[in-house]
């Protein structure tokens, strides 16, 4: 017997936004059933997300009311069969077992079960409706995209399908809202089913055929005017050469979306973040408090939020493209592509996702099927060249090939090709060593061509950019806060040359004096780093990376990387050219003239360069990775061995480049 509905303030998590009965309904179906579709338009935003205890699958709760009992939907994670070995099935068994559920929820069976299915294409649909039916738990049966089949010549009877079953049936279409009133209104009313499927599987399969040979009727010649077209357009999107083609082209639209669209709103994050900055500068009195607010909370805030843009425009083209029913062709085509390095073409959306930010690459891994394919494809993503790579990209080839824009665009695309390179390599060996194991065949049926649904997307990116903030930025911040008391500790007094140089300035004319002082302020600055705690660092571990070519400036730079990447351009400019503003006038030019503590050497010489360039491609240099990766992967031992397997290819590649462009005679 299952356990009756349960009073809202019985039930743990967010306060419900009904106080009357609850109602617990687990949502079921295939992939690409508009599952989810149906989800986010019965809940709209009256949802949440969590996680299942011991899995990285995710959970969506959304509550809707119906009548005087509030309806609480689990949106389980999309699977073809209950009984299959694969982590997505696992956590749909259980959740239907009672066995787990949601954080935050209590422990129970779900007072009912919602079957999605696909009624363009329902065989799969029914298969799995008879997995759930043998659970003996209240059911109801959605057959979604209604509209689609009714377009296709297919017709349903819904009503001799109920009867069969013993539960409600309702047709609806998720995208055009048709339906969803009556299937709101069936939650409440869901019943055990009368019928029993077949035990074994091949028997279940005759069950199902059955049931769809009685229940949907189609017009030949409709539907084979539809098949013909999906065909034809299947033959060239999943075509060897072709088909690569124009994976090639959507992709190549999809980043210049990017990087060009989200460059508006990022440059408006950096100005309200500056004014912001600026402001609390001018509010507060100077002291460790207005430093530390200005200088490391807000500033520490900004580098979370300017690459928001990026990652919500990412989520959501990836979301419209997935609606459209193009990604499965896609990894269908990756999928040759990626294979012979151990990888599934379900792994190019987690590499191409990463190309932005490996922290939503990662999560996006979630979609490999097979566990030891989505450790490699996890473990690899960050090897891909992210846009936090890329500021460090454009000072390095700058100083490599000064004035020569041909040059520089080329030593950025092998940036990018060593990136890809070493990930392939590295997931080649993974899964020939630790993550050994049988490739499992990919199985993937191609989901019928549709519109795609904008507001399924506008949910999916709110949803990805509430997680992205709530884990990677409260880590970024602390991040920014120590590395800001690391840089901002211990105060020292300013250097004699500086102190020299103001009281010069005393007796200067009002020209020669503003120079004598800024030049002081470049000094103190630079002094200040140099002695602080980041700059002690520095110099105690320089041995380390003195094979590299690095001084204790450039030691500092990269330890400084370590927390996040894009901070090496700034921490450059305040250690070497003694500025905040990297790309205030002449700083560039005064970090490419920059000395060595010998006064002679340069800070950047070309071996150098060439050294720096390959580490900052290979290295792991981003924490917010590393437990996004820990809480992914399952364990902070994937996050070690990560972190340890990127630094020793960077630190070696780099040094086999240093030395070998040295015995080269590179200067």
């Amino acid at each position: 017997m299952l356990p009756a509905a349960t009073p809202a303030h019985a039930r743990g998590g967010d306060p419900l936004p009904s106080a009357g009965l609850v109602t617990r309904v687990a949502l079921i179906g295939n992939p690409n059933t508009g599952k989810t579709t149906v989800f986010n338009r019965l809940s709209g935003l009256r949802h949440k997300t969590s996680n299942f205890p011991g899995t990285t699958q995710e959970a969506r709760l959304g509550f809707l009311d119906c009548g005087a009992r509030t309806v609480e939907l689990i949106d389980l994670p999309g699977v073809y069969s209950l009984e299959l070995d694969q982590t997505e099935a696992e956590v749909c068994r259980s959740v239907l077992a009672g066995q787990i559920a949601p954080r935050g929820e209590p422990i129970a069976a779900p007072d009912a079960v919602c079957v999605v299915i696909d009624s363009t294409n329902p065989s799969r649909g029914l298969v799995l409706l008879g997995e759930t039916l043998r659970r003996r738990l209240p059911t109801l049966v959605a057959l979604n995209m209604s509209d689609l089949a009714r377009r296709a010549g297919m017709e349903i009877d819904e009503i001799r399908l109920s009867e069969t079953l013993g539960c409600p049936v309702i047709r609806c279409s998720a995208r055009s809202g048709e339906g969803l009133e009556a299937l709101r209104g069936a939650m409440g009313r869901a019943s055990i089913p009368i019928m029993t499927p077949p035990g074994d599987e091949e028997s279940l399969v005759r069950w199902a055929e059955s049931v769809e040979s009685s229940v949907f009727r189609v017009s030949v010649e409709d539907w084979a005017r539809g098949e013909r077209l999906t065909d034809r357009v299947d033959r060239g999107l999943t075509h060897p050469i072709a088909g690569v083609l124009a994976f090639g082209v959507i992709m190549t639209g999809l980043f210049w979306s990017i990087f060009s669209l989200a460059s508006y709103p990022m440059d408006w994050i950096e100005s309200v973040f500056g004014l912001l900055g600026s402001v609390v500068k001018s509010v507060l009195p100077a002291g460790v408090l207005r430093d530390l607010l200005a200088d490391g909370v807000v500033a520490g805030i900004a580098g979370v939020v300017v690459f928001l843009p990026q990652i919500c425009l990412l989520f959501f083209l990836i979301s419209l493209l997935e609606d459209t029913g193009y990604l499965a062709r896609a990894a269908f085509v990756m999928d040759r592509v990626l294979r012979p390095f151990g990888l599934p073409g379900h792994s190019f959306v987690p590499l191409l996702s990463s190309h932005a930010c490996a922290l939503p690459g990662i999560m996006a891994a979630r979609a490999v099927p097979d566990r030891r394919e989505r450790l490699a494809t996890i473990l690899v993503a960050p090897f891909v060249t992210c846009s936090a790579r890329l500021p460090v990209y454009v000072l390095v080839t700058g100083l490599l090939f000064p004035g020569e824009p041909m040059k520089a665009s080329l030593a950025f695309v092998g940036a990018y090709a060593l990136g890809i390179a070493a990930a392939m390599g590295s997931a080649l060996l993974a899964r020939r060593t630790i993550l050994r194991g049988p490739a499992r065949p990919m199985a993937l049926e191609l989901p019928t061509y549709k519109w795609p649904s904008v507001q399924t997307a506008l949910l999916t990116t709110y949803d990805r950019a509430l997680v992205f903030l709530k884990k990677a930025g409260t880590n970024i911040l602390a991040i920014c806060i120590a590395l800001w008391w690391l840089s901002a500790f211990p105060h020292v007094a300013p250097p004699a040359e500086a102190t020299a140089m103001r009281e010069r300035a005393l007796a200067a004319g009002p020209d020669e004096a503003s120079e004598l002082n800024a030049t002081a302020d470049r000094l103190e600055r630079s002094h200040a780093s140099a002695e602080s705690f980041m700059g002690r660092i520095g110099r105690t571990v320089q041995p380390v990376f003195a094979p590299l070519g690095y001084d204790w400036q450039l030691t500092v730079g990269v330890m400084a990387s370590f927390a996040a990447r894009e901070v090496f351009v700034s921490t450059m400019a305040v250690v070497v050219a003694g500025e905040e503003d990297a790309e205030s006038e002449g700083v560039i030019d005064r970090v490419a003239t920059a000395k060595r503590s010998d006064g002679v050497t340069p800070v950047f010489t070309r071996a150098t360069c060439w050294s720096l360039l390959v580490y900052y491609v290979l290295a792991m240099q981003c924490l917010p990775t590393l437990a996004v990766t820990a809480r992914e992967a399952g364990g902070v031992r994937w996050a070690l061995l990560q972190l340890a397997w990127m630094s020793g290819v960077a630190y070696l590649a780099a040094l086999a480049v240093y030395q070998v462009a040295r015995a080269a005679g590179v200067a």
